[in-house]
C-alpha cells in the first residue's frame, strides 16, 4: 500500500443507526471526507458523509452500513487515501507512512536504528526508534533540533539526539 496513506480510523458505533466513530490523521480533520472514496484495510472501499462532531473525531455514514452491528463489526478499521489525492506537503513536512521504516543515523554517521512508528499524543511528534540488536526502541522529539536532516530519497535521517536519550 505504498501509494496509500492513512488518513482516518474507525473506533466503533456511534448510535443505534449505522453511524460510526470516526477518527481522522488528517491536517484538518474535516479534510477526509474530501479524499473519499476511503480503502479500508478489511478490503471494502467506502465513501463518507461526516453528520457531525463529537469527542475525540466525527460521527459519520460509511456506504453500506446501515446498523449498529456493521458499525460494530467496523472498530479497528483503518482508512486510507491515494497518495496522489492528498495536497503536496511543504519541504519540512512529511506524510508519517514516509517516516516509517527510514534509518536513524547520529551527525557522526553512526546508525541508532529505525523508525517503527509516528507517534503523536498531543505536544508534538515523536519518533519511535528501535535500536540495532536490541528489543528496545527510543522515542526521538521529531524536531528540527533532533532531526535536523529527512532525506527521503536516501530512506535515512539524521539525528542529533537529546544527551543521555540513548544511555
Amino acid at each position: 500500500m505504498d501509494d496509500q496513506i492513512c488518513v482516518g480510523a474507525i473506533a466503533g458505533a456511534f448510535g443505534v443507526h449505522g453511524e460510526v466513530r470516526l477518527k481522522s490523521f488528517t491536517a484538518d480533520p474535516l479534510a477526509i471526507a474530501e479524499y473519499a472514496p476511503l480503502s479500508g484495510d478489511n478490503g471494502t472501499s467506502y465513501d463518507l458523509e461526516i453528520s457531525r462532531e463529537i469527542k475525540q473525531g466525527f460521527s459519520a455514514r460509511l456506504t453500506g452500513v446501515r446498523t449498529k452491528e456493521q458499525a460494530d463489526a467496523l472498530k479497528g478499521v483503518r482508512l486510507y487515501a491515494p497518495r496522489d489525492r492528498l495536497p503536496s506537503l511543504p519541504d519540512d513536512e512529511y506524510y508519517h507512512a514516509d517516516l516509517i521504516g527510514l534509518s536513524v543515523f547520529d551527525t557522526g554517521g553512526v546508525e541508532l536504528g529505525q523508525v517503527r512508528a509516528v507517534l503523536n499524543h498531543g505536544a508534538s511528534d515523536l519518533l519511535e526508534v528501535i535500536r540495532p540488536g536490541e528489543s528496545r526502541t527510543v522515542l526521538l522529539p521529531f524536531t528540527m533540533a533532533c532531526v535536523p536532516t529527512v532525506d527521503l530519497a536516501s530512506g535515512r535521517l539524521v539525528a542529533d539526539p537529546p544527551e543521555g536519550l540513548l544511555d
